[in-house]
């Protein structure tokens, strides 16, 4: 039964107090006497065991409360770091979105903004001056010691450079040195008030008014534009209030103070200018006003005096009627026409003089645009005298001369037989021309003086050069003696053109002293090339101008003679030979063969 008790009381210790547990077992250990001591050492050291452990789980637990305290309030620490990276990221993230809008809006402004670019040169005008204050203060600074190092000397030095580098500058700037919009906000001064008199000045009222117009367009987009830059700026402005705000840093109270003073000259410059435009609006509303009045008083004016000139002219085409039915016949016909058309355009002429001639101003006005008139009417007679005189002054058409003229792709060869103040009087001749191309010959052609200035002119016989080189093609079979060919060719071109070869060459000689004559061969010249149908034999020679189907013919009979009297060489004809067996056959070369 002790050892139940003691053992109840040991159950009761392990809930109570530390000193009421030590109290209880002093207590319990009176209680027991000597003689249950030994039978009770086992129960002793048991229960002594189980307080031990008890007291090391009590401590374990301790130990483990304490663990998970430092873990919990690790985790708090954790998490609020984590908060803290975060709050940073978005503050980072912010600051760079700011940033980014920012340097858009400079962007924008620099590219985009003629009142921004405008505003630049000033700005660097007014940072280059407060560098210019600094470095003079500095360089005072110096000179007030009385004596200075190596080091201090050298930086002096830099500093006067520095200065005069931005005095410079500041020369080069001195027209933003004030305002910057003070040429911008000035309204283009208008030319004075068109009156409206007369027909004439309807185009001018009209002009006037599309000039009054382009102005006040040009206004409104420089005031949109204005507009624009300033709500730039106040965003630009609250863009740097808050990264103020946000990073605290000093560069950015810098540009908020400077954006801020920009962002009140583009107010002032845009309450400026828009007092600007309103009063030209009035005034130009004012102008076009008077204008539209006056063209609409000159219309009518115009309206009155067009029926006036209608029933006239109704009158005169009557009068001719009646003149044309009754007195066609008459010999005093052609003269009463003319004095009834006379008459006609005396009156037409008053009727406009006395209509428009308020002061001598529009008198001569109406004169100018007559004489103007005539003149572009008489544009073609007037170049034609014109092109008379450079014709004669300048020797390269004579009458006389052999002379070919292209007018809408048709070619025209002949004498000049006369030249007139007008015109050039031509007569076709039996030419080339005549016989492969016109296939008609004999007219007679006048072409106008003005020609020279628009066309092209051939002379075969300018300078006293009566010749012209002339050409006969002919073909031979691939077969043939080539060579053989050639040199028939080159006789006859030879014998038959001597005469005129000699004189070219004199005539050749004596155009070197007034034109640059390089080539001055003047013997035949025989050419072969290889044509599709045959070997094309080309002999070139020279001719008389006057004369060329006559030698031609002459020259081109006998080399036909010549060839076909030969049995090696036969004329081509579009043809094609076929060898089925045999290769085709090499006409031998001849061994002194003269040279072509």
């Amino acid at each position: 039964m002790r050892i139940v008790f003691i053992f109840l009381i040991f159950l009761l210790s392990a809930f109570a107090d530390s000193n009421v547990t030590k109290k209880s077992d002093k207590t319990l250990l009176e209680t027991i006497t000597p003689e249950d001591s030994e039978k009770n050492a086992k129960s002793i050291a048991i229960i002594a065991k189980a307080i031990d452990k008890k007291k090391q789980e009590e401590k374990k637990k301790q130990e483990q409360e304490l663990e998970a305290q430092k873990k919990l309030q690790e985790q708090k620490r954790l998490q609020k770091r984590a908060e803290r990276i975060k709050e940073e990221e978005l503050l980072r993230t912010r600051i760079n979105k700011l940033i980014e809008k920012k340097k858009k809006i400079d962007e924008e402004l620099s590219k985009d903004n003629i009142w921004a670019n405008q505003y630049l040169p000033y700005e660097t005008y007014q940072e280059l001056e407060i560098k210019h204050k600094k470095y003079a203060d500095e360089i005072e600074e110096y000179g007030d010691k009385k004596k200075l190092s190596n080091t201090e000397k050298l930086e002096l030095k830099r500093l006067k450079n520095e200065y005069k580098i931005i005095e410079g500058k500041l020369s080069q700037l001195s027209d933003y040195k004030k305002d910057p919009f003070a040429n911008m906000v000035k309204i283009k001064e208008l030319e004075p008030e068109p009156k409206i008199t007369n027909p004439i000045s309807i185009l001018d009222g009209i002009s006037y008014q599309k000039q009054l117009k382009s102005i006040k367009e040009e206004n409104e987009e420089k005031y949109a534009s204005l507009n624009e830059a300033v709500v730039k700026l106040q965003e630009k402005v609250a863009l740097l209030k808050e990264l103020t705000l946000l990073s605290k840093r000093n560069k950015y109270v810098q540009e908020l103070k400077a954006t801020k003073q920009k962002l009140r000259d583009f107010e002032d410059t845009l309450r400026i200018y828009k007092t600007s435009i309103k009063t030209f609006s009035q005034v130009a509303s004012q102008i076009s006003l008077n204008i539209d009045e006056g063209i609409d008083k000159e219309v009518k004016k115009l309206v009155v005096i067009g029926a006036t000139i209608g029933s006239l002219l109704l009158f005169l085409f009557l009068i001719k009627f009646l003149i044309n039915k009754y007195m066609s016949e008459n010999d005093f016909f052609y003269g009463i026409n003319k004095i009834v058309n006379g008459s006609f355009i005396v009156i037409i002429v008053i009727i406009l003089l006395f209509s428009y001639i308020e002061n001598v101003k529009n008198l001569m006005t109406i004169l100018s645009f007559a004489s103007a008139g005539i003149a572009i009417a008489l544009k073609d007679w007037f170049m034609s005298i014109l092109g008379w005189i450079v014709i004669w002054v300048s020797g390269s058409v004579h009458v006389g001369d052999r002379m070919k003229f292209v007018k809408d792709g048709v070619e025209y060869v002949g004498d000049v037989v006369d030249i007139s103040i007008l015109r050039m009087t031509l007569h076709e001749d039996v030419t080339f021309t005549s016989v492969y191309k016109n296939r008609r010959t004999g007219r007679i052609i006048f072409i106008p003086n003005n020609y020279i200035f628009t066309g092209m002119i051939a002379n075969y016989s300018h300078a006293g050069l009566k010749t012209v080189w002339d050409g006969i093609d002919f073909y031979i079979t691939f077969d043939s003696n080539a060579s053989k060919a050639q040199h028939i060719a080159k006789e006859v071109a030879r014998k038959y053109s001597k005469g005129y070869t000699d004189m070219t060459r004199k005539q050749l000689n004596r155009l070197r002293s007034k034109y640059s004559v390089r080539n001055t061969a003047v013997e035949p010249r025989i050419f072969g090339f290889l044509d599709e149908y045959g070997v094309r034999i080309s002999a070139w020679y020279l001719t008389n101008s006057y004369a060329t189907l006559t030698l031609r013919s002459t020259i081109s009979m006998e080399i036909l003679s010549r060839l076909q009297a030969e049995d090696d060489i036969e004329l081509a004809l579009p043809s094609q030979s076929l060898y089925m067996d045999k290769p085709a056959p090499r006409p031998p070369l001849p061994q002194n063969s003269e040279s072509i």
